[in-house]
């Protein structure tokens, strides 16, 4: 009898765990299925960013933002954009937009600046389990799309990740403070290039 009820317990772990992990995958696929791509440019009226003389990444941020909107509804995706001008958005505003619209992903798009030389490269940050594929898919294909120094895929309490209900990740795309990637990013063909595989990035996550 107490080898019977050993088995029994056995086997109902068993199926507890399996159930667990057909939710796990069940909740990861379906994240994935979203509908529409929350596109955020970084900074924004008062609030400059990072800045090289009068290279501002509130700029630079937003053209590399209309680029990729333009990238994704050419294939068949829907945007919507925190902001198409140079205003400035709260940060807990920010989110709040994806927050608002079902099956939604959320992409924060940013440029690095330091105060001391060297840095180069492109990184994206994430917050959630769902945050983190998302940033890998899109850091891989934006590093090997660039050729450019990896910095990899890191985890941040950013507000703006942390606020998101739904998929979020932060792209760095470069660093203004630093010579040879400041030469990059004010190559338009670069900001291009670095839309389009932010953009892949992002079909690569739908296809999971």
């Amino acid at each position: 009898m107490a080898s019977l009820r050993s088995s029994i317990r056995s086997g109902v772990c068993r199926g507890l765990l399996a159930a667990v992990a057909l939710l796990a995958f069940a909740g990861s696929a379906s994240a994935a299925k979203f509908s529409r791509v929350v596109i955020d440019p970084g900074h924004g009226g008062h609030d400059l960013g990072g800045k090289f003389g009068y290279l501002y990444e509130k700029h630079l941020a937003l053209d590399v933002s209309l680029r990729l909107q333009r990238y994704l509804q050419a294939k068949g995706i829907t945007t919507t954009l925190t902001r198409q001008r140079d205003v400035f958005i709260p940060l807990e505003d920010r989110p709040a937009v994806s927050n608002a619209i079902a099956k939604s992903i959320f992409v924060s798009i940013h440029f690095n600046y330091v105060s001391y030389a060297g840095p180069a490269g492109t990184e994206t940050w994430y917050y959630s389990a769902a945050g983190q594929q998302l940033a890998a898919l899109i850091q891989n294909r934006v590093a090997a799309g660039l050729g450019t120094p990896n910095r990899g895929v890191k985890f941040a309490r950013f507000k703006v990740l942390r606020s998101c209900s739904m998929p979020a990740a932060l792209v760095e795309g470069g660093f203004i403070s630093t010579n040879n990637d400041r030469a990059r990013v004010l190559d338009p063909r670069y900001r291009q290039r670095l839309a389009e595989l932010v953009g892949e990035g992002i079909l690569g996550y739908r296809r999971q």
